[in-house]
């Protein structure tokens, strides 16, 4: 349910709705609107980057995933529906409130993440992450088709985009409140504090013991090898698949030329498909297990983006979207299976925050490499895909080296815990 809630907020403020309105009105489609969504996106990511070891180190010190997750749900609520006031030429504002939003969202989906292994058995891992994205998928399209109707409502009364997006703001949060409820009213925080360098009581120190435990960590990170192998994967082949969520959109109107109501169409059939995919694989994955699953998504990665750059008619290129669609749900929950299968019992949110770190700097990566190819191209939209097109491939040969049983009898025993 937590999957359900928090992905209106990626569906609407950053996929479909506000990151236009940030470039077309708040920035008043200056020339260095779009660079001051990317800053602003890439600050946030940094930001997580920085604190996301040390979050999660300290989560599993003191077993407190559950507050930590209530705090960083309450600054996305907050923040999200404070861009209501985020008008035309209200840019710095727009930007703090995004880094902000941004943050407190990737800080919780690290967190909440960190819950899967105490949820499901190693064997169900795949499935039950395949549910949580599937429910994610249909979150997002919830709240997008209830923007929609709101959007619709509103032009119909003559209301121009200033008013009405800024209204989008505030029902993606109160549905995200909303949706959130039965995680905080229900799941469990089955993990427990664990013995500290200064006792059990939270003090001055708690900061640097977690910088210590990340320490200890990073001293025995050649025990994790397969670990922190699938990680350094995960930064290539994530890279390609952000640059899909954050561009496609872009892609489809520059290279496509799609309209607004095509684009909006194109996200919410992407949606759907991404939820089949996402239930789907999630119960195959635990057959055919983690590794193949991924390699077996990256392939499709590879031959949407071929389908893509090929595309000469509007067909061919909603077939590359539909494909999009079935390996993103599916890739995205084998990912998260595979890196708590990994991981040992005592640094589960430490070990999800490495792999938040992972996630957030593949979206620095490869929208970066996106727009920089498109601009010494000259609008080249093309080529910028299939540039990037080339992280699904690193990712499949770093793949190739890594061995699941090994990684899983690493974390079974965990050299750290006698450190």
């Amino acid at each position: 349910m937590f999957d359900f809630a928090n992905s209106g907020y990626t569906t609407v403020v950053i996929t479909a709705i506000f990151n236009a309105y940030f470039v077309a009105v708040v920035a008043n489609n200056e020339n260095w609107g779009t660079f001051a969504w990317t800053a602003s996106l890439a600050v946030s990511y940094l930001l997580i980057i920085l604190t996301a070891p040390v979050l999660g180190a300290y989560a599993d010190a003191y077993a407190i995933k559950k507050p930590l997750l209530l705090l960083t749900t309450v600054g996305c609520v907050v923040f999200t529906a404070l861009l209501y006031f985020a008008g035309p030429g209200d840019l710095w504002l727009a930007v703090v409130l995004i880094i902000l939003t941004n943050f407190f969202f990737g800080s919780g989906e690290n967190l909440i993440a960190a819950f899967l292994p105490e949820l499901a058995k190693n064997k169900s891992l795949g499935k039950v992450s395949g549910w949580g994205w599937g429910l994610g998928y249909l979150g997002g399209l919830f709240t997008l088709g209830c923007c929609l109707a709101y959007v619709t409502w509103a032009q119909t009364q003559g209301h121009e985009t200033s008013e009405y997006v800024p209204v989008t703001m505030v029902i993606t949060a109160a549905i995200f409140a909303t949706a959130c409820l039965p995680t905080f009213l229900y799941l469990k925080e089955r993990a427990r504090p664990q013995p500290h360098r200064y006792g059990y009581r939270i003090n001055r120190h708690i900061v640097y013991e977690s910088f210590s435990r990340l320490k200890d960590t990073l001293k025995h990170v050649h025990h994790y090898q397969d670990l922190m192998r699938f990680l350094v994967c995960l930064v290539f082949y994530q890279a390609g698949i952000q640059t899909v969520i954050a561009l496609a959109a872009i892609y489809a109107q520059q290279a496509m030329g799609f309209d607004t109501q095509e684009t909006l169409m194109l996200v919410l059939l992407v949606n759907i498909t991404a939820a089949l995919g996402a239930f789907a694989f999630g119960h195959i994955q635990d057959k055919l297990g983690h590794l193949t699953t991924i390699a077996l998504t990256l392939v499709g990665w590879i031959i949407m983006i071929l389908l893509a750059w090929f595309a000469e008619d509007r067909s061919m290129f909603w077939t590359a979207a539909n494909l999009a669609g079935l390996c993103l749900g599916a890739s995205q929950s084998a990912g998260r299976a595979l890196v708590g299968l990994f991981s040992p019992v005592s640094r589960r949110a430490e070990f999800f925050g490495l792999w938040g770190l992972a996630v957030k700097l593949s979206s620095i990566l490869g929208p970066l490499t996106y727009g920089w190819v498109s601009w010494i191209s000259h609008g080249d939209h093309r080529l910028a895909m299939l540039i990037t097109g080339n992280y699904f491939l690193i990712g499949l040969l770093i793949l190739a080296r890594i061995n699941v049983s090994r990684g899983q009898q690493a974390a079974l025993h965990d050299p750290t815990e006698l450190s």
